[in-house]
């Protein structure tokens, strides 16, 4: 091993989680953050009126300073039971919500916009009222929309603030392992051999982590159990259909139960006026969704995603998802496989010759026309074509033939790690936070997660 190194606290990831628990320990504490990624101004993710990030080294969109969400649509979802549970996370509600406030805070303290988007009035009831009336759920939230443009500058500018008081970045470093001896973690390994000492560490390293963490739980036994994942498709519209809805909520969200299955279906990250975009992962791709504050397109695009339980003996959602990833990027060629909903509710696949023809023009081009049901699970196929036949009912046009799928659409929450109400895992001294630690589903929640983590660990130092 290389020279040891010691510090108070070890962060392993730069998104929402890690730099919000910094930013609790900045000052306080000697704190280091860890990421396999590069420096916000390094990430190389291009941005045009006519694609976003396709051609980009898939760690710059996925890692790095700011996290996945640096080049997301920057939707806030100001909710503690949106994109996981922050009141049963602390047992206490009225902090969760204060949490979620905190977090809003901070990002308008670094460059966040000040408009709110807040549904409210007759609209919102007409609109409860017609999910109601097909079984379904609207979910009223208030958001705040940094934009796929705008969030890099706020990024760089918490970044900033961080360093200015006493917070160390190690970029283009990945954590290999962590030193654990006799129930404690006391630092991490690099890759290079390198050790790093440390008091507290605090793994969060997002949802490209996933992987990582499903490693390190089962090397040194910490306490976890298989989280749920969502499997689905990127569902491409005209604007025009969903205007009426995104002009309620920014971010519709809707939850559905399916017909035959009685699986729950929602809809996610919706970009209005958005673009389409493909995510690259280590022996995978997926899709997902942009929108920016000053380039819009004619189309908006949102996830339909079918939350995914497995039990015994089979419990490794993880691996299932990646599985039917890899199986959706053979069928597609290494790009995502891109289907007419006509063509899918027909049993045929979508050609270059119907999507030439097609009223609605796919954003992302980098596709392969094809059949998503040779990629997708049957079951999950059948929930997206229920599912969006009960949502055409609230939103007239969303299933339509003209609309389009883009497959697959992944959320990976990696294995739970279990923590206390102060984030610490079953191994003393280490916290987890995030998305990659299956705590979280979304920036807030991943962000007040971090905070959670970081003011644990300034209560056990006194």
């Amino acid at each position: 091993m290389n020279q040891k190194e010691e510090y108070d606290v070890i962060i392993v990831g730069a998104g929402p989680a890690g730099m919000f628990a910094a930013d609790e320990l900045a000052e306080k504490m000697k704190v280091l953050i860890i990421d396999q990624g590069r420096d916000i101004g390094e990430r190389n993710c291009k941005m045009n009126l006519r694609s976003i990030c396709m051609h980009c080294d898939p760690c710059d969109i996925m890692c790095g300073v700011g996290g996945a969400g640096t080049f997301s649509d920057g939707t806030l979802n100001l909710r503690p039971d949106i994109g996981g549970d922050l009141a049963e996370q602390t047992g206490d509600r009225d902090y969760a919500w204060q949490l979620v406030d905190h977090v809003d805070e901070v990002f308008l303290k670094y460059g966040a916009p000040d408009h709110l988007y807040i549904p409210k009035g007759g609209r919102v009831e007409e609109l409860k009222r017609r999910a109601a009336s097909v079984g379904a759920r609207f979910i009223e939230i208030i958001q705040r929309h940094i934009g796929s443009d705008n969030a890099p500058v706020v990024i760089r500018n918490f970044e900033k603030d961080l360093k200015e008081r006493g917070v160390e970045f190690l970029l283009d470093t990945r954590v290999e392992d962590l030193i654990i001896e006799g129930g404690e973690c006391r630092g991490v390994v690099l890759k290079d051999g390198t050790e790093l000492h440390s008091r507290f560490t605090i793994i969060a390293p997002g949802r490209v982590g996933a992987k990582w963490i499903d490693e390190i739980i089962n090397k040194h036994n910490i306490g976890a159990k298989y989280a749920p994942i969502d499997v689905g498709v990127r569902v491409e519209v005209p604007a025009i259909v969903m205007d009426p809805v995104t002009k309620i909520n920014r971010d519709p969200k809707f939850h559905i139960q399916t017909k035959t299955y009685d699986d729950f279906v929602r809809t996610f990250c919706t970009n209005e006026h958005g673009f389409v975009v493909k995510e690259e992962y280590e022996d995978f791709i997926a899709t997902n969704g942009h929108s920016m504050t000053n380039t819009r397109s004619e189309n908006t695009n949102f996830a339909f995603i079918v939350r995914v339980e497995l039990t015994e003996p089979i419990e490794n959602t993880v691996r299932y998802g990646r599985s039917i990833a890899k199986l959706a990027t053979t069928i597609g060629g290494g790009k995502p496989v891109l289907q007419r909903m006509g063509d899918l509710r027909r049993g045929r696949r979508s050609t270059e010759n119907r999507l030439k023809k097609n009223p609605v023009v796919n954003t992302l081009k980098d596709i392969t026309p094809g059949d998503i049901s040779m990629a997708l699970p049957h079951r999950i196929v059948t929930d997206i074509i229920e599912g969006l036949e009960v949502l055409n009912e609230i939103i007239p046009g969303v299933a339509s033939d003209s609309t389009l799928l883009y497959a697959p659409e992944i959320k990976f929450y990696s294995m739970q790690v279990l923590v206390d109400r102060n984030m610490e895992s079953t191994v003393r001294n280490l916290f987890a936070a995030g998305d990659g630690a299956g705590l979280s589903r979304d920036i807030v929640n991943a962000a007040a997660t971090g905070v959670i983590a970081g003011r644990g660990i300034l209560k056990k130092v006194g």
